[in-house]
């Protein structure tokens, strides 16, 4: 078998654009897999056309030779935009092997560990009433793992707004105490601060809740310094959840050997794709650090992770931006007509070959790439914050 052909499809679904990849083959069995680096698609699709050249005649069912033939292909190695590009086909060639040997994808990875992946949702809220209100509903439709969103001012709709770490953290402080006092010590809670705080708004955060209040605490800081992490995790007794950035097995190393993460945030596909991930699982379990994936894309990203989730034992819950208080649409049934299906708060691990997903071609058209931007947040005097 060879490749004979890479598509790109950058495609507006919901309210952002997917990134979809498809590798055909001369034996007419063809993979799909999508991009992580929401935002700049039309840069890491420029990066697929490179690696197309590169990949025509290569033979699908040797992804780690072609990770490897990727990633040292030219001198600067690694970076985003590089690893995106790659995580899509990795992730496409684990489909095509699947279909071509008849099996799912977890079974190239060393076979089910579980029969479903628990699942957590996000919820965010104007007050505390409504936030205790959001997670009481998702707690009676069975979601036991909940991630809030920090105290948030902005108007609904707009794509920017002011964002004051001091005037958050107090409020948000507030806001989950009372959550917890209302859910009781049961449930699983979380917070994602998406990267917004410093070291020391982190901390102040995180001290002014009583102990047990929060289960984890997401990217509260920036991932480019391990050292600030280090720092942090002097301060509070909080478990850290990162790595939702994390492009490649490097970067995940000073998080996992050095103790700083507690869950892995690992992007399939940002990090890699498959042959990348599974190596990143592999020291996650040798430091009893579970699995806790990115996944706010579509139904290839998703199943793709379900299949990992499968596969690996130390894992933890998988993100889903599809619950009771929450549906961004990026699972569109048209453009997507064979999907993975939520039951209740789990996937159930599915049996048939490959990722179990397929993508309306034709429909292609109909969903032009549209250019957009994450919103932009800035502080009062006007300096660019975080999103």
């Amino acid at each position: 078998m060879k490749i004979t052909d890479i598509k790109v499809y950058p495609i507006w679904v919901g309210s952002r654009n997917q990134l979809i990849v498809k590798v055909e083959t001369d034996e007419g069995i063809h993979g799909w897999g999508e991009s992580g680096l929401s935002g700049r698609e039309l840069a890491v699709e420029g990066a697929l056309r490179h690696y197309r050249e590169l990949l025509i005649g290569q033979d699908p069912m040797r992804a780690g030779f072609i990770w490897q033939l990727l990633y040292r292909s030219q001198y600067f190695e690694g970076g985003r935009v590089l690893t995106a590009a790659q995580s899509a086909i990795d992730i496409a060639l684990y489909d095509i092997k699947g279909r071509a040997l008849g099996v799912p994808v977890y079974e190239l990875l060393g076979g089910r560990q579980r029969d479903y992946v628990p699942c957590f949702a996000t919820t965010s809220a104007e007050s505390a009433e409504q936030l205790i209100e959001r997670c009481q509903l998702l707690l009676s439709k069975g979601w036991n793992i909940i991630r809030m969103t920090p105290a948030y001012r902005n108007e609904p709709g707009e794509s920017q707004g002011i964002w004051e770490p001091w005037q958050s953290i107090g409020i948000t402080a507030d806001w989950f105490t009372r959550v917890r006092a209302a859910v009781g010590s049961g449930p699983v809670l979380g917070v994602d601060y998406h990267h917004r705080l410093s070291v020391a708004e982190a901390a102040s955060f995180c001290q002014r809740m009583p102990k047990g209040t929060l289960d984890f605490l997401e990217e509260p800081i920036r991932d480019e310094s391990p050292e600030a992490y280090e720092q942090l995790r002097h301060m509070t007794d909080v478990p850290f959840a990162i790595g939702e950035e994390f492009s490649s097995k490097w970067q995940a190393l000073p998080y996992i050997e050095r103790g700083i993460t507690n869950y892995m945030r690992l992007d399939l596909c940002n990090i890699g794709g498959f042959t990348e991930a599974m190596k990143v699982a592999g020291w996650c379990e040798a430091h009893y650090i579970d699995l806790m994936p990115h996944n706010p894309l579509g139904p290839i990203c998703t199943a793709a992770t379900v299949h990992l989730a499968a596969a690996v034992p130390n894992f933890f819950a998988l993100e889903v931006r599809t619950s009771p208080t929450e549906n961004l649409g990026f699972d569109d049934e048209d453009i997507f007509p064979v999907q993975l299906k939520l039951d209740g708060a789990r996937y159930p691990v599915p049996s048939g070959p490959g990722l179990g997903v397929e993508f309306n071609e034709r429909d292609y058209g109909s969903r032009p790439f549209k250019f957009w931007e994450a919103p932009k947040l800035y502080r009062s005097d006007g300096s660019v914050q975080n999103w």
